[in-house]
């Protein structure tokens, strides 16, 4: 692997200093929020380094298995973020953050990236099949975070609410969403892969050695670890720092670094007119956190002192039933420009300010 190669990403290398640097004032004790801002800066870097690890490994490995690793790995520093705040008992937290990687891959990466793409072309199509069928998946899931709500609201207006109802509950709706992103697989990687791999006949070669791909995933994954320890042991000061509630702080702030490899990918493709692949970036994460994240830690909690429900807050689940009805409106028509963007991204900024000062 020639290193030169490396030189398109220079702006990530820069970033890794930060991890050090967060390790330092952690060893120090120095204040919570340079510990939690540098481990942040420090995730971002490691996202995209894993995300352009899965997608060599993908090349090598053909587009069946690329596709399988790319949902596999998609998601997964949003997901070792979510693991370590589960330990630390921040269950809030957690529901936050899933809820604002629904709603910022929905608004603002697909906003950003119809912005990047309609600033340089008047306008861009991309499929309509498969941002519906996307646009489906979501209101199953949308439907699934729902009903553990309606159930405590209506318990709660008879004053008849049973914790480990509420648990079962989550328990059995996390394994009807995961079987329905198992179908998704298979119906995307398999039965009616042309749907959403309309240009596979256009293979790229691999840049990096098979080797060299899986060790820059293998340690890009151990640093997120070590990284992600840092910036949840570090919540709680920079909370008290800033001023913010848990469900700002995880709708905004930890979504955003959760997801920071999707939101350059996204944009990086409009911006060279490829929309129908920006648009799948930023659907396929948001189904996967929905159908697949989400599930996976309504599990694991199963090892922690409490189980995470999909008891979700009303504010929340409004404003992702919101995000959906929008992005259905806006990928109706199979075409994009700048404009929508622009609306898309307002629509974010909305809620935001709405989560901003929610008490």
């Amino acid at each position: 692997m020639d290193l030169r190669s490396l030189r398109p990403y220079a702006w990530a290398l820069a970033l890794l200093v930060f991890l050090p640097v967060s390790l330092v004032l952690e060893v120090v004790s120095g204040p919570g929020l340079g510990v939690f801002a540098s481990a942040g800066l420090g995730i971002v870097p490691l996202a995209w380094f894993m995300g352009l690890a899965t997608e060599e490994i993908g090349k090598h490995a053909g587009p069946g298995v690329g596709g399988l690793l790319n949902a596999t790995f998609g998601n997964a520093t949003e997901l070792i973020i979510a693991l370590f705040a589960l330990s630390e008992g921040l269950q809030d937290v957690v529901k936050a953050s899933l809820t604002g990687s629904i709603i910022g891959n929905l608004l603002l990466v697909l906003g950003l990236s119809m912005v990047a793409g309609g600033l340089r072309y008047k306008s861009q199509s991309f499929s309509r099949e498969a941002s519906g069928i996307h646009t489906t998946m979501l209101l199953v899931a949308v439907i699934g975070l729902v009903m553990p709500a309606l159930y405590v609201f209506s318990a709660r207006a008879a004053g008849t609410v049973n914790e480990l109802i509420l648990d079962e509950m989550s328990l059995g709706i996390a394994a009807i969403l995961f079987a329905a992103y198992v179908f998704g697989l298979l119906f995307s990687l398999r039965t009616h892969r042309d749907i959403f791999n309309p240009m596979s006949e256009k293979e790229e070669k691999p840049g990096w050695s098979i080797r060299f791909a899986i060790g820059v995933l293998l340690v890009a994954t151990l640093l997120v670890a070590g990284a992600s320890e840092l910036l949840v042991g570090s919540i709680a000061a920079a909370r008290t720092s800033l001023g913010l509630t848990d469900l700002f702080l995880g709708v905004v702030i930890v979504a955003i670094v959760g997801n920071a490899a999707e939101h350059g990918s996204a944009v990086l493709m409009a911006r060279r007119n490829k929309m129908d692949l920006s648009l799948a970036v930023a659907m396929t994460s948001t189904t996967q956190i929905a159908l697949f994240v989400a599930p996976v830690l309504v599990c694991a909690s199963l090892l922690t002192s409490q189980v995470m429900t999909l008891d979700f807050e009303v504010f929340e689940l409004v404003s992702v039933a919101l995000a959906t009805a929008v992005l259905a409106s806006v990928v109706s028509d199979g075409r994009s420009n700048w404009y929508e963007g622009v609306l898309l991204v307002m629509v974010y900024a909305l809620i935001g300010v709405a989560f901003f000062f929610h008490p």
